[in-house]
């Protein structure tokens, strides 16, 4: 039995919203979870842990680049099977 458009469709929007989510855990847990030996090579600046900036002006950067992926990615998606909002 062949897919349906809509079926197709929601499968494709479902793997794209897994694979972002995916990265969202890397940059908003893993990446901070190696700070700490981070800091321990990296020279402090101002007293501050640089490895926790780092990590945090990092993973800020990630979500929003992924932001306009995820939106242009969508998109392409929703115009290949006819749903995509008018401009």
């Amino acid at each position: 039995m062949q897919k349906n458009s809509d079926e197709i469709h929601w499968a494709r929007t479902r793997s794209l919203m897994f694979a972002h989510l995916f990265v969202w855990f890397i940059f908003g847990y893993v990446v901070h979870m190696f700070v700490v030996p981070l800091n321990k090579i990296i020279i402090p600046v101002l007293n501050f842990p640089l490895g926790f900036y780092m990590a945090a002006q990092g993973s800020l950067i990630v979500f929003v680049v992924m932001l306009f992926v995820f939106a242009k990615q969508q998109d392409r998606i929703d115009r290949e099977h006819g749903v995509a909002e008018d401009d």
